[in-house]
């Protein structure tokens, strides 16, 4: 992949709309990482990249300096971490999700996405949920963040990217088994996936005539139907289609050859048929700079590529370079769209 378009600076309009306008950043689970990653973050950027963190003062770490806010514009140039109040009851064991926390940790996305959508907010940032542990408490149906944004948003089709310097990955099909997928993959869903992709490099990355490669779904895209015909019957022919209406697409190509270094030089971004085909080339290449980004939505969403890891909550061991990154990919994203 050619090197990304960094875009606008972060937060660097200080005398315009934009160096008032800070991110949102959800709290996720309290019991998980979040809380800690969320200082590190504000001791790592800071003013660079301001943001304000929703979520109840107390789950915090206790040597984390708290600037308590009213409205997000008080993010700047605050002295200590941001943070909107959002309380929840119950007590926090870290490591352990409380039941109790579950409709507070929704509310408080739904929260956050409100701001952003009045312009209180440039973008949102969401810190990772434990989707088991909503669902225990509140009767969370949704898979993800993604589909719940989608839903709050009133956006009917949304797209995942995965986003570091190294590589940019949509898969096209995402929580489902992989038994699922086949079925799952018709022409309409992946043109609507190209499509929707091919839009957001465009408004989120700056890039005005991106590059994307199209993975088959079989070994060596299907070798000319001996291993599978979808290449030829389903993901061709929409090549063809947007091809012809002006999109620069290349392939269906084997998987297992498209993500080396001279591969990935040929273009911007990739999309892939299922998860797995998606995520392990962009974790074993930069798994700590991954960044989850939702193309399609009205707002800019980011969030990092990693879990709760509730197995080191509260020991002070999370890296937060994830974290840090979908932070400032969300200012840059979110300067784009502004300019």
């Amino acid at each position: 992949m050619s090197s990304p378009d960094k875009g606008p600076e972060m937060a660097s309009d200080k005398g315009g709309s934009l160096g008032h306008r800070p991110i949102a950043l959800s709290c996720g689970e309290p019991a998980g990482i979040g809380p800690e990653l969320a200082f590190k973050a504000w001791q790592a950027l800071k003013q660079d990249c301001p943001f304000f963190w929703i979520g109840d003062p107390s789950h915090l770490p206790a040597d984390c300096p708290v600037a308590l806010i009213d409205s997000p514009d008080q993010a700047i140039g605050a002295t200590g971490l941001p943070v909107l109040p959002h309380p929840m009851p119950g007590p926090l064991t870290p490591g352990t999700p409380n039941p109790a926390h579950a409709e507070g940790v929704i509310s408080a996305i739904a929260r956050a996405v409100e701001l952003v959508q009045s312009g209180a907010a440039s973008a949102l940032c969401t810190a990772p949920i434990h989707k088991k542990a909503l669902a225990d408490g509140a009767g969370f149906s949704y898979p993800g963040h993604t589909e719940f944004l989608a839903a709050l948003t009133h956006t009917p089709r949304v797209v995942m990217m995965l986003a570091s310097d190294q590589l940019r990955v949509v898969p096209a099909t995402i929580h489902i088994p992989l038994a699922d997928v086949p079925a799952a993959l018709t022409q309409d869903a992946l043109h609507n996936t190209i499509r929707i992709t091919h839009a957001g490099l465009i408004r989120d990355f700056g890039l005005t005539n991106p590059r994307i490669a199209i993975a088959g779904l079989n070994p060596h895209a299907g070798e000319g139907g001996k291993m599978g015909d979808e290449e030829i019957s389903l993901i061709t022919p929409v090549i063809r289609d947007l091809r012809a209406q002006g999109l620069d697409l290349r392939g269906p190509f084997p998987a297992d050859t498209m993500f080396h270094a001279a591969a990935r030089a040929g273009y911007d971004a990739a999309i892939c048929m299922y998860h797995d085909q998606a995520l392990i080339p962009i974790k074993t290449l930069d798994f700590d700079r991954g960044v989850n980004v939702t193309l399609g939505m009205p707002i800019v969403r980011t969030s990092p590529d990693h879990g709760t890891a509730l197995d080191i909550a509260g020991r002070g061991l999370a890296n937060p370079t994830s974290l840090i990154e979908a932070l400032k990919m969300a200012a840059r994203m979110a300067a784009g769209r502004h300019a």
